[in-house]
């Protein structure tokens, strides 16, 4: 309890030294309250940009809070701008934890001294992060890994930070009339989710093995092995990836790095990992990618840190490809449609009054030229434009959004040249192709084979035994025999396709045939 007050004093101390209160009071029509602090706190300065304040008031807290101040510089939905950017600049910038403390939690972990589990081991680390430190070994076989080590204690210090943020939200809910639109609690509660995620080192584990096997075989995408019998909880030991960090241009470019190619293999991942896979990488900021210059692999993307991983069901991925195709149409009838078929718009809102605000929104946009449109800028204007119709923003879009920012961000540092829409298009277009055409017919019909495979020989018996029940009748009953009649309706249905199709192929071929015979033989 006593270290628990201590530690409230510690932040309010901070809170006080950069105006974290002036912020707030900002938010607040109480402009004597704000004139009488400044009277009563006359010694501090305040006069740096209030995002400034911020930023170093949460490097000065520590890790947990430099975390916080990562996660809230994506909600640009929910923060000012001047915030968002300035909060952006705390990545990378934790002290790493001493060295011998990463020895006793890999001991710890994996019951072994690094010394007798790795034929060399680097006391110094090569990166350090809120959530944990990496160091580089070679295991006795003479592989190079990657060692990520979470920092000691973090599960106490993070409970105890989070539940000071949790009543530190509370209050900014009941006093700040801005808080229903930023959400204070939604907020941390989201954060208090990440960080417990990441906490857990055998889900980031988890999720590099699961982007490694999506692309397979990819000329695009190069993701580190994980050594399975060195992973645990709180240590993972990976494969060690050699490239160049992509923000340093000019050694890409020295390399031999084509770095057009570089910029739009960067969008063409992004939409595959979106649209394909509905699995993405939601924290692709420079310091978590590196560019392969080895000369089997030159120019491949190489992803680390893989704590953060965004999911996009069949739904929000087909509201997404309709939303941009409509995006790059300028038919933003079809954009506010989609957003109440949705239901992420309420279904009372007029189609007309939603379409006329996209096109206020976006119309200035477009009369530019296409290299100089950001598409993450106007997802975001979307967003902003969104809260007046009430519109529930999605924290999966959330994610998608803030990783496009960076897709975007570092695609046109690589490449200014880079047009997103022209890049992206065809994509799009290929992948509704699929999904509505009889490719995707096909392939939705394989996915569900293996139920219906189950089902069809139970329906004799089911609709037997549902028809047996018939003479007493029941609501369940009723119901039952409803949903077997739709399910043998839909089977037939499918069956019938498939004959027809079975035919139609087998008629074809054999027409073909005949057609061959007769003209060339």
């Amino acid at each position: 309890m006593i270290l628990k007050f201590k530690r409230l004093l510690k932040i309010l101390r901070v809170a006080t030294k950069y105006g974290l209160d002036e912020i707030a009071i900002s938010g607040l029509k109480v402009p004597r309250t704000a004139k009488l602090i400044d009277t009563v706190i006359f010694w501090r300065d305040i006069s740096a940009p209030r995002g400034e304040r911020l930023r170093m008031a949460l490097e000065e807290l520590g890790p947990i809070f430099v975390k916080f101040g990562q996660v809230l510089s994506t909600r640009r939905d929910l923060i000012p701008p001047d915030m968002a950017d300035e909060l952006a600049r705390l990545q990378d910038r934790v002290p790493p934890f001493p060295s011998e403390l990463a020895i006793a939690q890999i001991t710890k972990s994996l019951r072994a001294h690094p010394d007798d589990l790795f034929a060399t081991f680097e006391r110094t680390p090569v990166a350090s992060a809120s959530i944990a430190q990496v160091h580089f070994a070679t295991l006795k076989n003479g592989t190079e890994v990657a060692v990520k080590v979470l920092r000691p204690g973090m599960k106490k210090l993070i409970d105890e930070d989070v539940a000071l943020m949790h009543i530190a939200a509370d209050w900014i809910g009941r006093i700040w009339s801005d808080s229903k639109r930023l959400k204070p609690r939604e907020v941390v509660a989201e954060f208090d989710k990440y960080l417990h995620d990441e906490l857990d080192l055998m889900r980031e584990a988890a999720n590099a093995s699961q982007l490694r096997r999506n692309f397979a075989g990819s000329n695009l995408l190069m993701v580190p092995e994980m050594y399975w019998d060195y992973c645990s909880s709180s240590v993972i030991v990976m494969e060690r990836m050699h490239g160049i960090p992509v923000s340093q241009i000019e050694r890409l470019a020295a390399a031999g790095v084509d770095l057009k190619k570089l910029s739009s293999d960067g969008v063409e991942i992004f939409f595959t990992q979106v649209f394909r896979d509905g699995f993405f990488h939601a924290d692709m900021h420079p310091g978590n990618i590196l560019v392969s210059t080895a000369p089997a692999t030159m120019g491949r993307y190489i992803a680390l840190d893989f704590g953060i991983m965004g999911t996009l069901n069949d739904f929000d991925k087909d509201y997404l490809s309709q939303n941009f195709l409509a995006f790059f149409r300028r038919d933003y009838k079809r954009v506010a449609e989609a957003h109440i078929e949705s239901g992420w718009a309420p279904r009372e809102t007029r189609v007309d009054e939603l379409e006329s605000a996209v096109r206020a929104t976006c119309e200035p946009i477009f009369d530019r030229p296409l290299k100089d449109i950001s598409f993450g800028q106007i997802l975001l204007r979307l967003f902003q434009t969104s809260r007046r119709f009430n519109v529930e923003i999605q924290p999966q879009l959330v994610l998608l959004q803030k990783t496009l920012l960076n897709i975007e961000g570092l695609g046109r540092q690589l490449d200014p040249d880079l047009d997103l829409w022209k890049t992206a298009k065809p994509y799009l277009e290929r992948w509704m192709g699929e999904q509505v055409g009889i490719q995707g017919m096909i392939e939705r019909l394989k996915d569900e084979a293996p139920r219906y495979t189950h089902i069809i020989p139970q329906l004799p018996r089911l609709i037997h035994r549902a028809l047996g029940q018939a003479a007493e009748p029941t609501s369940v009953n009723d119901e039952l025999l409803r949903l077997l009649v739709i399910e043998q309706q839909r089977t037939n249905r499918m069956l019938t396709f498939f004959v027809y199709f079975i035919a139609t192929a087998g008629i074809s071929v054999l027409g073909l045939q005949v057609y061959l015979r007769w003209y060339l033989g």
